[in-house]
């Protein structure tokens, strides 16, 4: 016997190991460099989107700059109660993001709006904040922002002239007076809802004009002004998650829902990608191309190492059940021509037993609970069941 057969040891070694996870370990470092980079870029991108306080290419500095200088006192509020207490009636409110606002803050919104009589701009308004913000305008499908004509008779679209509009496009209730201009395949993308007295509500699908990169272009900075600078005082309201009033309309019971819905779409597009990528990956690595093939060995194996090798698989598996499986197996094999059995019977109890004990009459182990009874719950037991199955072969071959 090889001295070493019994230090021998399945495990792998660590450049086993390395050589095995090195190429998935390289993909998952190439997906997460690639999510990095991505999420830098996109943040770079909208950093201070429509903020009238930055000059990035999405801020919004340029117009406000030119608000200022036309007389109008530009606040910049990014809490709901900021907002409401800064409306007046000699005001005009900006929302950049009314999608964003719960239905407690979208009435709260509602009411300063009435009370203050004052104009309301809200851009990129959808199903989520019309019903409450614009009850009388229900949203349709979003097209790209491109340079239309006003094809309306509002004296801001008229002296303005083309401007850069797409975005939200709405449809107006039948009976409602507004003014519905720069039209996307029939559809307004700037509505004008006039209101009680001096009230009006301004429903604007995209905002590009607003952009700094953009301003120049077209007339978007004539739009732009008129429709911000009616009045002497511009409250530009930058809704935020972190406000107060919107987690005191969350549910106490709910904060799976909220949690998901602060999932940027992206990312639960590329954790679905992710998981396709590690399910191929599973496929690939488990992948079965035919049946298992016996093929002859390059050496010759003595069937003693063969069998240590077996059985140090099954120890290391716990697997006491197979290996009283091969053991009682192999016996009966055996036993059956023993007895004039056939072989093919050599594994039905209704042929063998009764052979068996024809056989050794007075046998003082239970033939039936050696060859056919449970698996062993432990290695004693499974040591004492072969013992006794090399007794019982012994005896019926001496009997």
């Amino acid at each position: 016997m090889n001295p070493a057969a019994g230090t021998t040891s399945l495990a792998l070694t660590p450049r086993q190991l390395w050589s095995r996870a090195r190429g998935t370990l390289l993909v998952l470092a190439l997906v997460l460099i690639g999510g990095i980079v991505l999420a830098t870029v996109q943040s770079t991108g909208s950093h201070g989107a429509l903020d009238p306080r930055s000059a990035d290419p999405h801020g919004s500095r340029a117009v406000a700059e030119l608000l200022k200088a036309r007389g109008v006192t530009v606040t910049v509020t990014t809490t709901l109660d900021e907002t409401t207490a800064a409306t007046t009636g000699t005001s005009t409110l900006l929302v950049t993001s009314p999608d964003l606002l719960t239905e407690a803050q979208q009435s709260t919104l509602r009411r300063a709006i009435t009370e203050a009589a004052s104009r309301t701009v809200l851009i990129g308004s959808g199903s989520p904040s019309l019903p409450t913000l614009a009850p009388d305008v229900t949203g349709a499908t979003s097209v790209p922002a491109e340079n239309r004509t006003p094809s309306c008779t509002l004296e801001a679209a008229t002296r303005a002239g083309s401007a850069d509009l797409g975005g939200e496009r709405y449809l107006v209730d039948p009976g409602t007076a507004a003014d519905a201009c720069y039209p996307a395949d029939g559809l307004p993308t700037l509505v004008r809802v006039p209101g009680p007295g001096a009230t009006d509500t301004v429903l604007l699908g995209s905002p590009d004009i607003l952009y700094n990169d953009r301003l120049d272009q077209q007339g978007n900075a004539s739009l732009a002004l008129q429709l911000l600078g009616s009045r002497p005082h511009l409250v530009w309201y930058l809704p935020s998650l972190s406000d107060t009033s919107a987690a005191a309309d969350a549910p106490d019971d709910d904060t799976t829902g909220d949690f998901l819905a602060l999932i940027p779409s992206g990312w639960l597009w590329g954790t679905l990608q992710l998981a396709v990528a590690a399910l191929l990956a599973a496929l690939w690595r488990g992948r079965r191309l035919g049946p298992l093939v016996t093929e002859r060995l390059p050496v010759a194996l003595r069937a003693s190492e063969a069998t240590e090798g077996r059985a140090r698989l099954y120890r290391k598996a716990n697997a006491r059940d197979r290996a009283a499986t091969v053991l009682r197996t192999a016996t009966r094999t055996r036993l059956a021509p023993a007895l004039g059995v056939p072989v093919q019977d050599a594994h039905s109890p209704e042929r063998l037993l009764p052979a068996l004990s024809a056989r050794l009459p007075e046998t003082t182990a239970d033939p039936k609970h050696l060859l056919f009874g449970p698996a062993p719950t432990d290695d004693i037991t499974l040591i004492r069941l072969a013992d006794q199955l090399d007794a019982l072969e012994r005896e019926v071959r001496t009997s």
